[in-house]
């Protein structure tokens, strides 16, 4: 499933999902996190991301085991390295991408706007704060991850 699309490696084409939808959820959850008048006009694309860029780092990750395999699976020296070092950011990426995913939507949950409307929120201002605390680390996590791997991914194709 996650070789070949239309005949083409799949992971370059996959991997763009993953590069683009993560940053934009890292961008819209600390938006989200740390600007709450902002929280109505984001939260149904907090939603969406959180649920989309977790399958698109996961097809990811998949995708690459696939070219790894099939491609480069006697690779040695210097482009293994490069290899071995792209491949090295994969589950971290995947895991702080679903941690944020969590985080970011019981976020939402929490300060929905029925609740909003009321004037409190849903687990009281303190556990509020310590999700929105954790949204933004998360976010930063998640957003050095997919940095990481992109640049370790151009530098094993490019050798850059």
């Amino acid at each position: 499933m996650f070789d070949e699309i239309l005949g083409l490696p799949a992971h370059p084409l996959i991997i763009h999902f993953a590069v683009v939808l993560t940053p934009l959820l890292v961008g819209v959850a600390v938006v989200y996190a740390l600007l709450p008048r902002w929280r109505a006009n984001t939260a149904w694309a907090l939603v969406l991301l959180s649920l989309a860029a977790p399958g698109a780092v996961f097809a990811a990750r998949q995708s690459g085991e696939s070219l790894k395999e099939a491609r480069f699976g006697s690779a040695e020296g210097e482009l293994a390295t490069r290899i071995s070092a792209h491949e090295s950011f994969a589950t971290p990426l995947l895991l702080s991408v679903l941690g944020l995913t969590v985080a970011a939507l019981l976020l939402v949950y929490a300060t929905s706007p029925a609740r909003a409307s009321v004037g409190r929120d849903r687990f009281g201002r303190p556990v509020t704060l310590v999700l929105t605390a954790l949204t933004v680390v998360l976010a930063v996590v998640a957003g050095y991850f997919v940095f990481q791997a992109g640049d370790s991914g151009a530098r094993a194709v490019w050798g850059m």
